[in-house]
């Protein structure tokens, strides 16, 4: 903050007297001029500053926008494949048909009849001998053999047993909640800290729930009733302890304000859930 201005400087020393002129008839007196400004007086000394203003107030924003959801855990790597079964090789198809039998080859021409030898006319006499056989006919030409036609295929062979499955991959890794998640809620009755019988259900499910996902922790939010302190950190600590004795661990459990403040809670003490270290 800056000081006020300092005080005006002094005023600058008169001008130099001028020399006296001649006397001569009384006349009115001339002043002399002005003399020069004097310089300007040093700046003042700079003003104490002010006194610091009060700290101003903290007012708790809006809860913000639900987060997305956490990305899925990474897919567990794919099992070994099983070994493959023996294949069991088909029977053999069954023999095709013989192919028709090929047409009977032509028969061979007769042959020529031989030369007929007259005997002499003489008297009776014994039978010539016979003639001599005639040469055979060529053999004639063979048929042409017509092969059959292949047999169908035979069926394939039954499928070889199928091999073992291979064992199953690894389990992903657990989604991340990365903000705190309102999960359950606790009613109590009017200025009371006990916790109701129909309630207590859900102390069980909590444990349970925390069991099956140990990457998560639990914000237990004791500031549900701002005008009585003393009965919120009474209700929450007993929630937190129904909690401990069910099995939840107590370094999973934190207490405090996690929701928001100005959301209305009707006297109740919510329970809220995250993933640890994140």
């Amino acid at each position: 903050m800056v000081g006020p201005a300092g005080p005006e400087g002094p005023a600058g020393p008169e001008g130099a007297k001028g020399t006296v002129g001649t006397t001569g008839a009384p006349g009115a007196g001339i002043a002399g001029p002005v003399g020069e400004q004097g310089p300007r007086g040093p700046v003042g000394v700079q003003g104490a500053t002010g006194a610091r203003g009060s700290a101003g107030e903290i007012a708790r924003g809006s809860a913000g926008v639900a987060g997305p959801v956490g990305p899925a855990g990474a897919q567990g790597a794919r099992g070994a494949t099983g070994e493959q079964g023996g294949s069991t090789v088909g029977s053999g198809g069954s023999v095709g048909q013989a192919g028709p039998t090929g047409a009977q080859g032509r028969t061979g021409e007769t042959g020529a009849k031989g030369p007929t030898l007259v005997g002499p006319t003489g008297p009776a006499g014994r039978s010539g001998p016979a003639g001599a056989q005639g040469e055979a006919g060529d053999t004639g030409a063979q048929g042409s053999t017509t092969v059959g036609s292949v047999g169908s295929a035979g069926p394939s062979g039954e499928a070889g047993q199928q091999g073992e499955v291979g064992a199953t991959g690894p389990q992903g890794p657990a989604g991340v909640i990365n903000h705190w998640t309102s999960y359950r809620n606790f009613r109590f009755d009017h200025d009371q800290a006990d916790l109701l019988v129909s309630e207590t259900n859900k102390v069980s499910e909590i444990a349970l729930y925390m069991n099956a996902n140990p990457s998560l922790k639990i914000g237990i939010d004791c500031s549900m009733e701002p005008r009585n302190q003393p009965l919120s950190d009474q209700r929450s600590g007993n929630v937190r302890d129904a909690l401990i004795k069910a099995g939840v661990l107590t370094s999973r459990i934190q207490t405090g304000t996690f929701g928001d403040s100005k959301s209305p809670h009707d006297g109740r003490v919510f329970v809220f859930i995250r993933t640890a270290n994140y």
